[in-house]
C-alpha cells in the first residue's frame, strides 16, 4: 500500500495526516485515458474537488486521543463535486479536538467519461476504506469494531449506503473482511430517490435522468435499513433545499426496525451549514448535540 506521511501546523497544535490510496496499482473501471484529471477550485472559501481518479484516505490523528473509535467523512456535493475541506477536513480538525481519530474519503464521482459502471464508483471507494482501516487498525490504535462514517447532503447518502449495503460488497476484494460500519452520522442528507424526496441533482449525477423504478427502490435507502444497521444520528433543518423528510422517513425506518437514532430538526439553517462560523440560531451548536450523542454511545 502505498502512502506517505506528513505533519503541519493547525492552531498552534502539531496533528499528524496519513494520506493513503486506496488503490495503488489504479482504480477498477478506469477508463485508460483519464488518468489525473482531477481537478481543484475554491470559491467562497470552499475547496471543490471533482474528477477524482486516484482515490484516497487521509486519517488525522489527535494530539491527545481520548477513544480508541473512528469515523470516517464523506463530503458532499450532490455527486458532482467533493466539498472537500467544508464537509471534510474541517470536521476531522473538529473530532480530532475531541481526541477522537478521523479519517476524509476523496471518493470517486460516478462520472460516466472517467469510469465504467460509474455508479458503483463512490460506494466501492468507501467499502475499501472500511476494508483497509478495519485490516490496519492496530497500526493507527483504533477498535476495528468501532469505525463509523459520516456524510454531508449527497455524502450523507453515500453513508447511508454504506450502512445498509455492507453485505453487497462491490469490490470482491473486501469480502475478506466485515465492512459495516459501527455507527452513522448523517448531516442534511439526501437519503431517499423517490420522486417525492429525491434532491434530483444528486440522484441524476448518480443513476441518470431516467431512472428505472427498480434502480429508485435500490437507492432508497429509507427501504434498506434492516435491524442490523448501525445507530444512526441524524441533522437537518426545515428549510433546507433537500427535503427535511428525508431524515424524518430514514429516522422512522429505523426506529420501525428497533435501531437506536437520535435527530435534532432544526426550524432554520438552510443547506450546507456544516461549521460555519456565521450560523445563526440553535443550529449553530449542532456539533454539541453529536458530542453528547458520540458519548451516550460511548464512543467518547
Amino acid at each position: 500500500m502505498l502512502k506517505y506521511l506528513f505533519l503541519f501546523m493547525i492552531v498552534g497544535q502539531a496533528i499528524a495526516q496519513e494520506k493513503v490510496l486506496l488503490y495503488p496499482a489504479g482504480a477498477p473501471g478506469l477508463k485508460p485515458d483519464k488518468v489525473n484529471v482531477e481537478e481543484n477550485n475554491t470559491r467562497d472559501g470552499i475547496l471543490r474537488i471533482n474528477k477524482v481518479t486516484k482515490p484516497d484516505i487521509t486519517v488525522y490523528k489527535p494530539k491527545s486521543k481520548k477513544t480508541d473509535a473512528a469515523v470516517i467523512i464523506c463530503p458532499g456535493g450532490g455527486y458532482g463535486i467533493l466539498a472537500y475541506d467544508h464537509e471534510g477536513t474541517d470536521l476531522a480538525k473538529w473530532y480530532n479536538s475531541k481526541g477522537m481519530t478521523a479519517v476524509v474519503l476523496k471518493y470517486r464521482l460516478p462520472e460516466d467519461e472517467h469510469f465504467e459502471n460509474a455508479e458503483i464508483r463512490p460506494l466501492e471507494d468507501v467499502q475499501q476504506a472500511f476494508y483497509y482501516l478495519k485490516t490496519n487498525a492496530e497500526k493507527y490504535g483504533i477498535n476495528k469494531d468501532k469505525i463509523g462514517i459520516m456524510g454531508f447532503s449527497a455524502g450523507g447518502h453515500l453513508a447511508a449506503s454504506a450502512s445498509n449495503k455492507f453485505n453487497k460488497h462491490v469490490n470482491e476484494s473486501t469480502k475478506a473482511e466485515s465492512i459495516k460500519p459501527s455507527f452513522s452520522v448523517l448531516l442534511y442528507p439526501v437519503i431517499s430517490f423517490k420522486d417525492n424526496l429525491a434532491h434530483m441533482g444528486s440522484r441524476t449525477n448518480l443513476i441518470g435522468k431516467d431512472p428505472t423504478y427498480d434502480k429508485i427502490q435500490e437507492y432508497s435507502n429509507e427501504l434498506l435499513v434492516t435491524k442490523d444497521t448501525p445507530p444512526t444520528f441524524l441533522v437537518h433543518a426545515f428549510d433546507d433545499g433537500v427535503h427535511v423528510n428525508n431524515s424524518i422517513e430514514y429516522f422512522k425506518a429505523l426506529k420501525k426496525e428497533g435501531v437506536s437514532a437520535e435527530m435534532h430538526i432544526y426550524d432554520r439553517g438552510g443547506h450546507g451549514f456544516s461549521l460555519k462560523k456565521d450560523r445563526k440560531g440553535p443550529v449553530a451548536t449542532w456539533e454539541n448535540r453529536l458530542e453528547d450523542w458520540l458519548k451516550v454511545m460511548n464512543l467518547l
